[in-house]
């Protein structure tokens, strides 16, 4: 038995959530999300929660109890609070910038990188070297800040480099003489 499926997704005041067919769309004031639910398992909306129940007893329809579940959580919560992911730029001349709709990223390299901010991401630069991510749908959120992050990942020795604002960089000790 799933120990996060199980359990309802409550939704909040504000979020609007509607099931058509087997498309769950969830409506608040960061926009709309929708999500596909499984053959494997059933949907139903009742008094202002979400449940989600295997729709046999297979082991995929055990699995996709809770995932699904977790999705679902995901766009509510995106569309009511939304996520955000932080990264921090260590080295020596290294810096970012948001001009219009690109993300300038000076990491060191021979030439700048520019990088294109999705429509449905924001990105901010509080500092040159602090930049945030935000938006609804957590993947996207997520995918966009490891992509960033692969420009330049950061290294061992020195810690230069981007990471996520949560991460500890294992240090290496440098070479002996």
């Amino acid at each position: 038995m799933s120990r996060i499926g199980k359990n309802p997704v409550s939704v909040p005041s504000g979020v609007q959530v509607q099931l058509s067919g087997r498309t769950l769309t969830a409506k608040g004031v960061l926009g709309t999300l929708s999500l596909v639910v499984a053959n494997d398992v059933t949907a139903s909306l009742s008094d202002g929660a979400v449940t989600i129940a295997p729709a046999n007893d297979t082991k995929r329809a055990r699995a996709m109890w809770g995932t699904t579940r977790a999705l679902v959580n995901n766009m509510v919560t995106g569309v009511s609070k939304g996520f955000s992911v932080g990264l921090e730029i260590n080295g020596v001349g290294y810096r970012a910038a948001v001009q219009g709709n690109t993300l300038n990223l000076q990491l060191g390299y021979s030439h700048d990188i520019a990088f294109a901010i999705p429509a449905d991401v924001k990105i901010a630069c509080e500092r040159p070297t602090i930049i945030s991510v935000t938006g609804a749908d957590r993947q996207r959120v997520g995918q966009v800040a490891a992509e960033i992050r692969a420009f330049r990942p950061p290294e061992p020795y020195k810690g230069k480099g981007i990471k996520y604002a949560r991460e500890t960089v294992r240090r290496k000790e440098g070479k002996k003489k």
